[in-house]
């Protein structure tokens, strides 16, 4: 059966407000339920204990299902990459909201695709956002009392980075604290060589020339730990890991996917080993989870990494949902989130012989 593939794309960013119910990647969430959203407690990293940033939400409702007419899962990452560790997922969080047809916040209508239209719909009617993040800020400046943080650390941040002499005026500075900007363009894999032949294809052909270089040289998905380069290259190049061969050959067709979503079935992962065995139940219903979708290592190559040696990381992130997707009672449900690595078992073994 076929899979929904996701690939990025700029495009206007009104086009990503909550109004219009976006899948998007970077910038700041598009918040569904628009009155109780994550703050600081919820979205804290494990290791750190910074709040997780966005990195990307994608719109999914049960048709089947009344309750979850409008439906959004969000994937949160610590940025500080002394918390990514290998097929650990304490750095990352995901959450659930959903709403029916008839609520408090969007008509029951489908929205006009207009720029004017429906701009009374936002956050900021009903909760205060963290400028430089945008989830939960109960504080805000003690000089203009006009900006909200969600913490300490993000109110020094946008001090230094610009508040500092804006304070006071109308004026703002740009964020760069968070991700690029994209829509993720929802596609079946049967019809997606139409989106590579519509869309411009220099851009495109750009960031795929950079995936393929990037797994050639080793620094794509798991592939950006330099001890362990040449061991795991030869691992794939040899095919030792049946599985590895397997998501190379799956991905192939559309080398810059970002997600795959096939909810209810099985994850593509990425190697043999460390794979989820034991998905804990839902909090909510003490329900099963199933498998909803993954993000792929492409994704990557769009959040304008600086440093491809020492950054964030991971080979696939795997995301699995309530089976039932029950009405949450706290608005925003966390669901569970794993994070699979290539496997260092067996390189780290080498190395360990040659030293």
């Amino acid at each position: 059966m076929a899979v929904d593939l996701g690939f990025v794309e700029k495009c206007e960013p009104w086009r990503l407000e909550s109004r219009f119910f976006p899948s998007k990647a970077g910038g700041r969430p598009a918040w569904l339920d628009l009155k109780n959203i994550p703050g600081k407690g919820d979205l804290e990293c494990e290791y750190c204990g910074d709040p997780c940033v966005f990195l990307c939400q994608i719109y999914a409702p049960y048709e089947e299902d009344v309750d979850a007419f409008h439906r959004t899962v969000y994937i949160f990452v610590c940025k500080n990459t002394d918390c990514c560790r290998p097929n650990q997922n304490g750095n990352l969080k995901v959450f659930r909201s959903q709403l029916g047809r008839i609520n408090d916040f969007y008509l029951a209508e489908p929205p006009v695709e207009q720029k004017d239209w429906g701009t009374d719909i936002d956050v900021s009617r009903w909760a205060k956002t963290c400028r430089v993040c945008g989830i939960l800020a109960p504080n805000h400046c003690g000089r203009c009392k006009v900006v909200n943080y969600c913490c300490r650390v993000h109110q020094v941040y946008d001090w230094k980075n610009g508040h500092k002499n804006a304070c006071g005026t109308e004026a703002t500075n740009g964020n760069g604290f968070l991700f690029p900007e994209y829509e993720i363009v929802i596609e079946r894999d049967d019809t997606a060589t139409e989106r590579v032949e519509r869309n411009d294809p220099s851009g495109e052909q750009t960031e795929m020339e950079k995936y393929n270089a990037m797994i050639q040289d080793g620094k794509a998905g798991t592939f950006q730990n330099e001890d362990v380069n040449d061991d795991l290259l030869q691992m794939a190049n040899d095919e030792k890991d049946e599985t590895f061969a397997e998501f190379r050959t799956k991905i192939d067709s559309y080398p810059d996917q970002i997600l795959r979503y096939d909810r209810g079935r099985k994850v593509l992962y990425i190697s043999s080993h460390n794979q989820i065995t034991d998905v804990p139940k839902c909090p909510e219903c003490d329900g099963d989870r199933q498998f909803e979708f993954q993000i792929m290592p492409q994704l990557l190559n769009f959040l304008d990494l600086k440093d491809v040696i020492k950054c964030l990381d991971w080979g696939i992130l795997a995301v699995f949902t309530c089976k039932q997707s029950c009405m949450p009672k706290s608005k925003y449900i966390r669901e569970y989130i794993w994070k699979q690595d290539i496997v260092q078992e067996e390189s780290e073994s080498k190395i360990n012989q040659n030293t």
